[in-house]
């Protein structure tokens, strides 16, 4: 993995505190990495004016930008003192997520990274329509954030999916894992794998009456840990920072990273849109909604977003 050079932070104009650009400032701070730390706003009002000519709701657009960027440099001024290039951007544009992937992709940002509001009685993460669009269109790693410090020695949790022979899955394992790496590395974190296998299908035991349910699932688990231990050997991690769990993905990996008190989960999003997205879903999406600890979702290196007209 190659380290994050340049990093766009999503501002949130609704908090006091910008959990994404503490969190980039930390990142940076490994590598002096470059930040810009990017608002996109939208107010349809100054749009349906029609008393005003063009040029004066042009006006007034500029002077809501420079009111907003000037917020923004207010809050970058608390980290004069990191020796870090951090820059300023506000655009007018209505679709926020389609404003950050532009950029992104015209200026070839390394990694986006936005912070994720809580819901307080469930200690959960609610993700917003934006969030839901970066993780499936953005073709760089996205960096979801919660209000917590990254503590010494913390433990993240590459997800990874050994149930298939596909070459396309096996090396967005290897992609997960060596981003894992790196972090650890930076942070002197510890790297942990999990995978869920699935039960043995309910209506085999029942239309099989000598179907041996117990030796079926011994077979798929014994199959798991053994390409989990490969994988695990192959980039150096101690097999007891294994977990191969019988369950669904979506369930197996929130619970482990409850149990780890993980500070971070990475896993691989495949980035379906449109119908099948909201008919079949990802297994990914599902997981996402279950978290309450930082996310960094990674496409595979083939992944084209579908707003890159190049």
């Amino acid at each position: 993995m190659k380290d994050f050079q340049k990093i766009l932070v999503v501002a949130d104009p609704t908090a006091e505190h910008q959990v994404a650009l503490a969190r980039a400032v930390e990142l940076a701070t490994k590598n002096q990495a470059k930040i810009t730390v990017f608002l996109s706003i939208f107010d349809f009002s100054y749009e349906m004016t029609s008393i005003l000519s063009s040029q004066e709701r042009e006006a007034m657009r500029q002077g809501v930008i420079d009111q907003r960027n000037a917020w923004l440099l207010d809050v970058v001024a608390a980290y004069k003192d990191r020796g870090l290039e951090i820059n300023t951007q506000v655009v007018w544009h209505n679709r926020p997520f389609e404003s950050v992937i532009n950029q992104v992709i015209a200026e070839q940002y390394d990694l986006i990274v936005k912070g994720t509001h809580h819901h307080g009685k469930l200690k959960a993460v609610i993700f917003t329509p934006t969030d839901w669009h970066l993780l499936r269109k953005s073709p760089v790693p996205v960096l979801m954030v919660k209000e917590h410090d990254w503590p010494v020695a913390g433990k993240i949790l590459c997800a990874v999916n050994v149930s298939t022979e596909d070459e396309s899955h096996q090396a967005l394992n290897g992609k997960i894992i060596e981003h894992g790496k790196a972090l650890a590395e930076k942070f002197a974190g510890q790297v942990h794998l999990v995978n869920g296998f699935p039960g043995t299908p309910v209506n085999l035991a029942i239309e099989l009456p000598d179907f041996d349910a117990h030796s079926y699932n011994e077979a798929i688990r014994m199959q798991h840990e053994l390409r989990v231990n490969y994988l695990a050997n192959e980039y150096g991690i101690p097999i007891n920072q294994c977990h191969v769990k019988e369950g669904l993905p979506e369930d197996v990996i929130p619970e482990l990273a409850e149990q780890l008190d993980a500070e971070l989960v990475i896993l691989g999003t495949v980035g379906r849109t449109g119908f099948s997205a909201a008919l079949i879903g990802n297994t990914a999406e599902h997981v996402i909604d279950s978290l309450t600890c930082d996310l960094l979702a990674i496409k595979p290196d083939d992944y084209k977003s579908p707003l890159d007209e190049s």
